[in-house]
């Protein structure tokens, strides 16, 4: 499976490469992304790690498809060589 972080079209920060700068970036910003996807996720410790995992793939889907803000957008995790 695939795996995807949330981000918002203005951060110029990859969630994957450079976490830290993209949170301050985010946070600066009022999106608070993370929180957003926390509110969001439905998942349990009782889950495997992969449902858990697929859990965060449907939430990032669902805040995505809805988008009201227009600014959320779906990154996939960089390519690994």
């Amino acid at each position: 499976m695939d795996e995807h972080m949330l981000t918002t079209v203005d951060n110029p920060f990859n969630p994957w490469t450079q976490f830290d700068e993209w949170r301050v970036f985010d946070e600066s910003h009022g999106y608070y992304t993370l929180e957003l996807l926390g509110r969001v996720v439905v998942t349990s410790d009782e889950l495997s790690e992969t449902q858990q995992s697929q859990a965060i793939e449907d939430a990032i889907d669902e805040i995505v498809s809805e988008n009201l803000s227009g600014m959320h957008r779906k990154v996939a995790a960089p390519a690994v060589v």
